[in-house]
């Protein structure tokens, strides 16, 4: 077992709670005062979206966009933390109602690149080596209104494109199934390393694992990470849970299954994720009953309760264990594991 760990997250999930159902229901945390919180709820680094670092960055000129991701990179440095990664945000543009690469408009084809290459410019600005590309509405409420071999065809060439543009850059896909649209042409991490060999330098084109993703589609997520570490394409993670297979819920990493959260943090650890500069980034949602002053207790719990699946796996006699294996005594095994969990 030999991963080092640094954890990040994104300034959303420090949020006022709204959801499709609700309205707010915590104020507003200043975004200055968010990046205040990072070190003392033991984070290193932080996520960003390309309007969170650059508000309405749409409407800016390149050398406007430039000072302010200047400014914010003070802002980093001043805090002791770094830029994890810049992921372009395609999906809230009305432009992009049918996609961004892959929508049958033109126009909106032509937004979600030049959309890109800004992101890839802010992340120039604040250090980050690594843009994440999660292809939200790039799929189809229904099957007839897209050509998928076309629509996988545009998405390579426009990962082409970006990766020539900026020669350093690793492009980390983040796969789901589903939501916000129906179908996804890029649905797992198979799919996702597959785009990636269609491409230029596909050395440079890997995956962000988040862990409901996995669960939505039906899949482990230590095998997901697994399947990933063997093509040495793990970039990234976005560690959550999630309580069945329903919409995308980011709970606390571990609260809905901790042996399925051990698994992760292990298969992890096993093969030395995080040797290479890799972040334990955590994409999670605090509960809508949560008051304002326990608004980031999420954060810390779900980086503890890591650390804690970690030390579990690291206390685990390696012997023992492969005994177990070879006399194919699985049950064996299974109760270890669960009392190991167990703290007996």
């Amino acid at each position: 077992m030999s991963g080092t760990y640094r954890f990040t997250f994104g300034p959303w999930n420090i949020h006022e709670g709204a959801d499709p159902f609700g309205p707010e229901v915590r104020d507003s945390i200043a975004f200055e005062e968010k990046l205040g919180m990072y070190k003392g709820l033991g984070f290193d680094g932080v996520q960003f979206h390309d309007d969170d670092a650059v508000p309405d960055l749409d409407n800016l000129s390149a050398a406007k966009i430039a000072a302010a991701a200047k400014k914010l990179k003070k802002q980093l440095d001043k805090q002791g933390l770094y830029a994890e990664f810049v992921a372009p945000r395609l999906w809230m543009d009305p432009l992009t109602v049918d996609g961004g690469f892959t929508s049958n408009d033109p126009k909106a084809r032509a937004y979600a690149r030049e959309r890109f290459k800004k992101s890839i410019d802010i992340a120039q600005q604040l250090d980050a080596k690594l843009i994440v590309l999660w292809l939200a509405r790039e799929g189809t409420y229904i099957r007839e209104a897209k050509d998928s071999a076309l629509a996988v065809e545009r998405l390579a060439q426009v990962i082409d494109e970006m990766l020539q543009y900026d020669r350093e850059i690793k492009i980390a896909i983040e796969p789901k199934p589903n939501e916000p649209m129906d179908h996804a042409y890029i649905p797992t991490t198979g799919h996702a390393i597959a785009l990636g060999l269609l491409t230029c330098d596909h050395a440079r084109v890997g995956v962000n694992i988040e862990s409901a993703h996995a669960i939505l589609a039906n899949l482990d997520p230590s095998d997901e990470m697994g399947y990933a570490l063997a093509h040495k394409k793990l970039f990234s993670v976005h560690l959550n849970d999630q309580n069945g297979l329903k919409f995308d819920q980011d709970k606390s990493f571990g609260a809905v299954d901790l042996r399925r959260a051990f698994n992760q943090v292990r298969i992890l650890d096993k093969y030395g994720y995080g040797n290479n500069g890799e972040s334990v980034g955590l994409d999670i949602k605090v509960m809508r009953t949560q008051k304002l002053d326990k608004s980031t207790q999420h954060l810390s719990n779900s980086r503890e309760i890591f650390l804690d699946l970690l030390a579990v796996s690291r206390s685990l006699d390696d012997k023992v264990v492969n005994a177990f294996i070879k006399e194919r005594d699985y049950e064996g095994l299974e109760r270890m594991i669960i009392k190991a969990l167990m703290g007996k």
